[in-house]
């Protein structure tokens, strides 16, 4: 049975009665680890320059709905363009969930919990022609995850099996307990041996020729019909299982339906997931604020909404502006950096500043999630940041919690 580069799930790791035959294939294994890897890049690449876009968009589009009555019917208008903005922004999340980059608020969660919530509503969602078997182990662990992603994944899955049967069958969802060996690991070194949790969605649909399951992680493929998918939901379930440490076997034959097996590392073995920023008013200031954005609009946009406030904005477009003018002397209160200021990172030129200036006070933004940026050792737990795509309220927020010294 092909898979999409993984080996079927090993007999160990199932419940008793489910042994499923798998082979393994190495270089195949390779060629798909490195497409997705690849994939990822380009996906949250696009997503990333997109959410200045929308940055743009969202703010300057509620800029000009303040300055109407209530009752103006242009109201409506820009409500639309505001909803449309919200899709965007959605989909911009999928395509960062894809290079795990999308923003996470993970938090140890007993799934088993997760998916007895979720049951009514899955029931709604395949209908009355499909049969819905939910099977949870007793004892299941505990697992670090964003509980919200949980339930998306789920939904996604189901939705797909459900897709796959138009004539009804059956979709089971099984919760289970993992311990995978050394034998795993030493099949694909990348998989650490320990305790996991098992999450198992399969259907008695049409399944999946080879050639279907080799792409079925792609963003954008899709084998529905124009209009009737965008082709991102299980490139997402994909993104969000690796952004949460891990890992995904799916196996599928034509008229024989498919299995997809989640793992996601007991509770216990991750550590160091950055808490939620708490929020705070939307009250203004007298501080100075300088702004460091390469995107003109965004930087634009910041100001529009600060100074109204009664802050002092000095927006500049690079590193080497913001050091110049920090060198003048003139009071700096609040340093706002996008993390990718292309002449200088914006946490290196965060500590260049402070390192002069030690009660100057740091916002970090990005279009990449703060969880994937730390990962990668780019900010520091802690930091205060704001996330790409953000409203004006979002912004004035921030800059309250930034100056006040709160993480």
């Amino acid at each position: 049975m092909a898979v999409d580069g993984a080996v079927e799930t090993p007999e160990s790791a199932r419940p008793a009665g489910q042994a499923v035959a798998y082979v393994v294939d190495l270089d195949e294994q390779l060629r798909n680890a490195s497409k997705m890897e690849a994939l990822g890049r380009l996906a949250s690449g696009v997503a990333h320059d997109f959410n200045n876009l929308l940055v743009a968009i969202r703010g300057y589009t509620e800029l000009v709905a303040g300055t109407l009555a209530r009752d103006d019917p242009r109201r409506e208008d820009l409500d639309q363009v505001l909803r449309a903005a919200d899709r965007a922004s959605e989909m911009t999340r999928k395509l960062l969930a894809l290079g795990r980059q999308q923003a996470l608020e993970p938090r140890v969660i007993d799934p088993a919990a997760t998916i007895e919530e979720i049951g009514p509503l899955l029931r709604r969602l395949l209908g009355e022609d499909i049969e819905l078997i939910i099977s949870t182990a007793p004892g299941t662990w505990h697992v670090v995850a964003d509980p919200g992603q949980i339930e998306q994944v789920i939904v996604n899955l189901a939705v797909n099996g459900r897709d796959a049967m138009p004539a009804g069958g059956s979709l089971s969802i099984e919760l289970f307990n993992a311990e995978l060996g050394e034998d795993v690991s030493a099949l694909r070194p990348e998989i650490p041996a320990g305790q996991y949790v098992a999450l198992a969605v399969s259907d008695t649909g049409v399944g999946m020729d080879a050639d279907t399951l080799a792409h079925a992680f792609e963003p954008f493929y899709t084998t529905k019909a124009p209009g009737a998918g965008t082709g991102l939901g299980l490139s997402s379930v994909y993104g969000f299982v690796k952004q949460s440490g891990g890992f995904v076997y799916v196996g599928s034959e034509p008229g024989r339906g498919s299995d997809f097996t989640i793992y996601l590392p007991r509770a216990g073995d991750m550590a160091g997931r950055p808490v939620p920023v708490e929020s705070a008013g939307t009250q203004g200031g007298s501080e100075t604020v300088l702004v460091v954005e390469d995107d003109a609009a965004v930087g634009e946009f910041m100001r529009r909404v600060l100074e109204p406030l009664g802050y002092r904005l000095v927006v500049t477009r690079t590193a080497s502006e913001a050091v110049q003018f920090a060198a003048s002397g003139e009071p700096i209160d609040l340093l706002i950096a996008d993390v990718g200021v292309p002449d200088m990172r914006g946490p290196a030129l965060a500590a260049r500043l402070t390192d002069a200036r030690r009660d100057l006070r740091v916002l970090l933004v990005s279009g990449y999630a703060e969880t994937a940026l730390i990962e990668r050792g780019e900010i520091e737990a802690g930091a205060v940041f704001l996330a790409k795509p953000f409203s004006a309220a979002d912004l004035a927020r921030t800059v309250r919690l930034a100056l006040s010294g709160r993480p």
